[in-house]
C-alpha cells in the first residue's frame, strides 16, 4: 500500500504500478521531480554511492560534474567531487552572496542530471537513490518528511546494497552528536570519585516563562518548549535568555539540552550544536587572536576528511542549522577589550571575547539559535533577546522526585522527608538544586559512615551545608570502608583537623582566584598552593576539559562558584599571617557603588574612560557569598570547630572586628536610604545590598546584631519588590523583623518566596499591618498559614496575594479568616483560580463585614453563578467601596443580580466589570439600575461583548464607562 502526498486517488494511479505490492520508484521520481530538485543537496554522496554500486560509471559522474552552468561562464574555480571554493572569494559579503546564488543554480542543474541518469538505469537504480536519502538522513534532513509522506520502506533488494556516508556535513553532525553524547551521558558532578548517569539524576525544575516586561506567563512543560516559538516577544532577537540564582540548575539544564540533541530527542532543525562556558574565555591572553572557524572547531571537535572546508562554508551559508549554548555569561571577564571594534567578518582573526560578542549580537552567523545563561539580575539589552526564562528551582513535587532518586529504599526516603518537613528553612534551601544535592549527599554519606546522623533540628544555615560538604569530602581521605557490623562514631572536629592541610591548600587557591577574579587554575598554580595528585581526588576540583585543544585536562576549576566563595572565606579565617582586618576586604569591595551597565555588547559600542580597569563580573555575588560564609564561620555556633583549626585568640579578634563592622554598616545603610511619607506611613524601598546584609546577620546567629538592626529600621513600610527574594531569605528576614518593637508593612511582590518562605515568615506576621505577596508562586498551603495568622493576631489591614496559584481551597481558607478579622480593609486576590466555590465563600465573608472597603477578585474564573452569590451578599454590606471583578466569566445571567446590588445603593462607589461576557442586553439592565443610584461613581464595562454602535446607546450616563 502506498500513501501519496496528495489526496486525489487518480494521482496515485499515475505514480504507482501495482504488481502485488510493488511500487514504481521510477514514477515516484518523475512525479516528485521538482520537489527533489528544490530540496536535494550533497550530490557528491549520491554520486559516490551510485558509482560504488555500479549504477553509474566514472564517465557519467564526470558528465554530471561538468554540467554547463553560470559558474563555468563566470570562470570561478571548481574542483571535481567537492563544493566550489567559496572561501577563495568570500572576503566580500557581496561576492559571497553572488557565489551562493551561482552555487544554487549549479546544484539544481546537477540534481536534474542525476535524476535523468538514474531514471535511465531503471527501477533498481531509482529505488537505490531513494534508499541513499533514507540511510544518510543527516545529509538529507529536508527530505525526511517527504520519505514519511510517501510511506517509504526499503525493500530487501535495497537493504542488500551498502550505503556509505561520504557527505562531510552529516559526518560532522554525527561526530558532534557522538562526542556530545559521550560528554553528557554522565554528570561531571559535584565530586570525582563517582560518576552518575544524567538520566539517573536529572530532575526538572520550574522554568518560568517571562514576557518583555518580566511578567510571568506560566511554567514551561519541557525543554522542547524552551526552543519553540511560544512567548517570543522579539522575533528579531536570537538569544533565549535563561537566568537564575547560583546553584538553581542553569548548567545542568544545558547539559540535559545537549544530551537530548545528541540522541535526536530534541525538537529542533539544528544539525550542529556548539557549547561554550563563558568562564573558559578567561584562559585567553589579551593579545590572543583566533578565527571563528578555530573557535567553533578547536573547542568542540574538528570535522574529519574536510580538506575543502565544506563544513564551515555550510555553517556560514545556513546559520539557522546551528544551535549554541553559552553558560555563565555573568562570569565573562571584560577589561581592556571594552573599546575593541566589533567583528563582522567570519574570516578576520580577533580576540575570542570579541568573537563571542559578535556571535551574540548577530554580527556573525546571524539566524543561528542561541541559549545564554546568567545569574538573575544580569541585564542584557532587549534588542538581542528572543525570549526569557527564569529558573525557580524545585517545586515540592520535584523535591520529592529528587529524594526518591537519591534514596531507593522507602524507609530512607521517609526518614529524610520527615526531617525536611520539620525544618521549613531547610526545605526552602532544598528548593535550590545545588543545596538539595549537598543535603541529600551528606545525609546519605554520613549515615553510611557513622552510627547515626540526623539533620540538625535547629535552623541550618548555608555555612552548615558547606561544612557538611567539606566533611564528606575530607572523610574520604584515609577513611577505611565502614564495617557491616559496626560503624564509626562521628567526630566533625577530628575530620577537619586530619584534613586541614588539603583544606587549607584548596582555600588558599580559592582566595587567590577570588582576588584576581579568575576561576580556572593551571597545574602549576595547584602545586604552588601545596596540592598533590591525591588531593585532587577528594572532589573539590574538576578538570576543565574544553580548555585544552588536545583533549587533556590542562586546567581545573572548583566544582561550583559558591564552593569557591566558601573556601575563600575559609582562607580568610585560617590566615594567621595577614592582619585581622583583612577579613573585611570583600565587604569593602561590595559596598562600592558601581555604574549600572546593560550586557552584552556595550563594551563594543560604548567606550569606557577606564578601559584598563578590570570588571570581571557585572554582579559581585561571588564576593557577597564570601562575606556571608565569613559571617557563618566566625559565628559562635561554629566556634567549637574553628578553635581546633585557628588560634582561639585570633578567632575572637576577627569575630569582634566582624561584629563591629556589621553593626556600623547596617546603621549606615539604613540611614542612607531614601524615605518618603505616604498614607501608609514612612516608606522605604530597600536596595538589594540590604538583603545580603540580612543574610549575613542570619549566618552570624547573633541576636544582638538582629535586635540592633530591627531597632534601626525607622520606616513604617518596607518595599522589597523585585529584589529576587527566595524562600531561604525569608528566614533571614524573620530573624531580624521578629525583634522589631513596632508594627510595619512589608511589600514582597514579584519575588520567589513560595510556600516555604511563607512558613518561615510566620513568626513575623504578628508585626505586620500590610502584607503584599503578589506573584510569588504561593499555593493553598501558604494561604492556610496566612489565614491562621489573620485569625490569631488580627493586625493585618492590607493583604495582597494576587497572581499566585490559589484555588477554591485557598479561597475558602482566606474568606473564613477575613470573616473573622475586624482589622482588614483591603484584599487583592486577582489572578488566581478560586472559581465559583471560592466566590461563594467570599460572599459569606462580605455579608455584613464591618471593615473591608476594597476587594479584587479579578481573573479568578468566576462565572455568573459566583457573581450572583457575591451580588446577593453585597446587598447586606454597607462598607465595601471598590469591587473588582475584571476578566472573569460573567454573562447576562449575572446582570439582574448585579443590577439589584446597584439599585440597593449600599455605598459602593466603584464596580469594575471589564473583560467579561456581558452583551448589550445585560448592560441595559445595569444602566437602568444605575439611574436609581446616586452614590455609585462608575461601572467599568470595557471589553465586553458589545459593538461600538451598541456602546454609543449608553453615552448619556458618563458613569457607565466603556473606555
Amino acid at each position: 500500500m502506498f500513501i501519496g502526498l496528495v489526496s486525489q486517488s487518480d494521482c496515485f494511479a499515475n505514480i504507482v504500478e501495482m504488481e502485488g505490492t510493488k511500487v514504481s520508484y521510477l514514477k515516484i521520481l518523475t512525479y516528485h521531480r521538482e520537489l527533489l530538485v528544490s530540496r536535494l543537496r550533497s550530490i557528491q554522496c549520491i554520486l559516490d554511492n551510485l558509482l560504488a554500486c555500479s549504477f553509474v560509471c566514472e564517465e557519467e559522474v564526470e558528465i554530471v560534474l561538468r554540467s554547463a552552468t553560470r559558474m563555468d561562464q563566470a570562470g570561478l574555480p571548481f574542483k571535481k567531487g567537492h563544493w566550489f571554493h567559496l572561501h577563495l572569494l568570500k572576503k566580500s559579503t557581496c561576492v559571497r552572496e553572488i557565489i551562493t546564488n551561482i552555487y544554487a543554480h549549479v546544484i539544481l542543474s546537477q540534481v536534474r542530471k542525476i535524476l535523468e541518469l538514474v531514471q535511465c538505469k531503471g527501477e533498481e537504480a531509482c529505488e537505490y537513490l531513494i534508499y541513499v536519502l533514507y540511510k544518510v538522513c543527516d545529509a538529507y534532513i529536508d527530505l525526511q518528511p517527504w520519505l514519511k509522506e510517501i510511506d517509504y520502506a526499503p525493500s530487501s533488494d535495497a537493504t542488500a546494497l551498502s550505503v556509505a556516508n561520504t557527505d562531510p556535513i552529516s559526518r560532522y553532525s554525527e561526530k558532534l552528536r557522538h562526542e556530545m553524547s559521550r560528554d553528557t551521558c554522565f554528570i561531571m558532578s559535584y565530586g570525582q570519585r563517582e560518576e552518575t548517569r544524567l538520566e539517573d539524576l536529572y530532575t526538572d525544575t520550574q522554568m518560568d516563562l517571562l514576557n518583555d516586561c518580566n511578567e510571568s506567563l506560566g511554567f514551561l512543560g519541557n525543554l522542547d518548549q524552551l526552543l519553540g516559538d511560544h512567548a517570543v516577544f522579539n522575533p528579531q532577537g536570537e538569544i533565549i535568555y535563561v537566568m537564575g540564582d547560583a546553584g538553581v540548575g542553569k548548567s545542568i539544564l544545558l547539559h540535559r539540552l545537549q544530551n537530548l540533541w545528541s540522541k535526536r530527542d530534541l525538537q529542533t532543525d539544528a544539525i550542529f550544536f556548539f557549547k561554550f562556558r563563558c568562564r573558559m574565555f578567561s584562559i585567553f591572553k589579551d593579545t590572543d587572536q583566533i578565527s571563528l572557524r578555530d573557535l567553533l572547531f578547536k573547542y568542540n571537535c574538528f570535522p574529519d576528511h574536510d580538506p575543502d572546508n565544506e563544513v564551515f562554508d555550510y555553517i556560514l551559508r545556513f546559520p539557522e542549522k546551528v544551535l549554541f549554548t553559552f553558560d555563565g555569561y555573568d562570569e565573562l571577564q571584560m577589561n581592556d577589550l571594552m573599546n575593541a571594534p566589533e567583528v563582522v567578518s567570519p574570516d578576520i582573526k580577533a580576540h575570542p571575547v570579541q568573537l563571542l560578542d559578535s556571535l551574540l549580537c548577530g554580527k556573525l552567523l546571524r539566524g543561528s539559535q542561541k541559549v545564554l545563561t546568567a545569574r538573575t539580575g544580569t541585564e542584557i539589552q532587549s534588542k538581542v533577546i528572543r525570549k526569557k526564562v527564569v529558573l525557580r528551582g524545585f517545586s515540592p513535587a520535584h523535591l520529592k522526585t529528587y529524594i526518591s532518586i537519591h534514596f531507593k529504599e522507602q524507609a530512607h526516603r521517609d526518614q529524610v522527608s520527615v526531617q525536611l518537613d520539620a525544618c521549613p528553612y531547610l526545605c526552602g534551601l532544598c528548593s535550590t538544586p545545588l543545596f538539595c544535592w549537598i543535603v541529600l549527599k551528606s545525609f546519605r554519606h554520613l549515615h553510611t559512615m557513622h552510627d547515626s546522623f540526623d539533620l540538625p533540628e535547629t535552623c541550618i544555615t548555608l555555612t552548615d551545608l558547606f561544612l557538611l560538604l567539606c566533611e564528606v569530602y575530607l572523610s574520604r581521605s584515609g577513611s577505611p570502608e565502614p564495617s557491616l557490623l559496626k560503624k564509626s562514631p562521628r567526630c566533625v572536629s577530628e575530620t577537619f583537623v586530619s584534613g586541614l592541610r588539603p583544606l587549607a591548600a584548596f582555600a588558599k587557591l580559592a582566595l587567590q582566584g577570588m582576588e584576581r577574579s579568575s576561576f580556572v587554575y593551571s597545574q602549576e598554580e595547584l602545586t604552588e598552593c601545596g596540592l598533590t595528585e591525591e588531593d585532587l581526588t577528594l572532589g573539590f576540583l574538576r578538570p576543565v576539559s574544553e580548555c585544552d585543544a588536545s583533549g587533556g585536562a590542562a586546567t581545573f576549576e572548583l566544582l561550583h562558584i559558591i564552593l569557591h566563595s566558601f573556601l575563600a572565606a575559609f582562607a580568610l579565617v585560617l590566615d594567621e599571617q595577614a592582619a585581622a582586618g583583612s577579613i573585611l576586604k570583600f565587604f569593602t569591595e561590595c559596598s562600592r557603588k558601581r555604574e549600572p551597565r546593560c550586557l552584552p555588547f556595550d563594551f563594543c559600542f560604548c567606550g569606557s574612560s577606564k578601559s584598563n580597569e578590570k570588571a570581571p563580573f557585572e554582579k559581585n555575588e561571588h564576593l557577597q557569598f564570601t562575606n556571608l560564609f565569613l559571617c557563618g564561620l566566625l559565628s559562635k555556633a561554629h566556634a567549637g570547630l574553628m578553635e581546633h583549626l585557628v588560634s582561639p585568640v585570633l578567632l575572637r579578634k576577627k569575630r569582634a572586628l566582624l561584629k563591629s563592622y556589621l553593626s556600623t554598616s547596617v546603621k549606615s545603610h539604613l540611614s542612607g536610604l531614601p524615605y518618603h511619607n505616604s498614607g501608609e506611613g514612612r516608606k522605604v524601598h530597600v536596595l538589594p545590598n540590604f538583603l545580603w546584609m540580612l543574610r549575613c546577620i542570619f549566618e552570624t546567629g547573633s541576636r544582638d546584631i538582629a535586635q540592633m538592626t530591627a531597632k534601626g529600621i525607622e520606616a513604617d513600610f518596607i518595599k522589597l519588590g523585585y529584589c529576587n527574594v527566595f524562600s531561604g531569605d525569608c528566614t533571614a528576614l524573620n530573624f531580624v523583623l521578629q525583634h522589631r518593637p513596632r508594627l510595619l508593612g512589608l511589600d514582597m511582590d514579584n519575588n520567589n518566596i513560595g510556600d516555604y518562605g511563607v512558613k518561615q515568615l510566620q513568626p513575623s506576621f504578628c508585626k505586620m499591618t500590610i502584607v503584599r505577596l503578589c506573584v510569588n508562586h504561593l499555593s493553598d498551603s501558604s494561604i492556610e498559614v496566612l489565614a491562621e495568622e489573620l485569625c490569631i493576631h488580627k493586625v493585618v489591614e492590607v493583604l495582597g496575594i494576587g497572581k499566585n496559584k490559589i484555588t477554591s481551597v485557598g479561597g475558602r481558607y482566606l474568606a473564613n479568616a477575613i470573616q473573622r478579622s475586624a482589622s482588614i480593609f483591603d484584599v487583592g486576590m486577582w489572578g488566581n483560580s478560586i472559581g465559583d466555590e471560592g466566590a461563594q465563600a467570599f460572599a459569606e465573608a462580605l455579608r455584613n463585614h464591618p471593615r473591608l472597603t476594597n476587594l479584587s477578585l479579578s481573573a479568578n474564573g468566576i462565572t455568573s453563578k459566583g457573581g450572583r452569590c457575591l451580588a446577593e451578599a453585597l446587598k447586606e454590606n454597607t462598607v465595601l467601596r471598590i469591587f473588582w471583578l475584571v476578566q472573569n466569566e460573567l454573562t447576562d445571567d449575572a446582570a439582574p443580580h448585579l443590577a439589584d446590588l446597584v439599585q440597593a445603593n449600599t455605598g459602593l462607589s466603584h464596580l469594575w466589570l471589564i473583560n467579561n461576557q456581558l452583551t448589550v442586553a445585560g448592560i441595559k439592565i445595569l444602566a437602568a439600575a444605575l439611574n436609581l443610584n446616586t452614590a455609585l461613581k462608575e461601572i467599568c464595562v470595557k471589553a465586553n461583548q458589545l459593538s461600538e454602535e451598541e456602546e454609543e446607546q449608553f453615552g448619556e450616563d458618563k458613569r457607565l464607562r466603556f473606555h
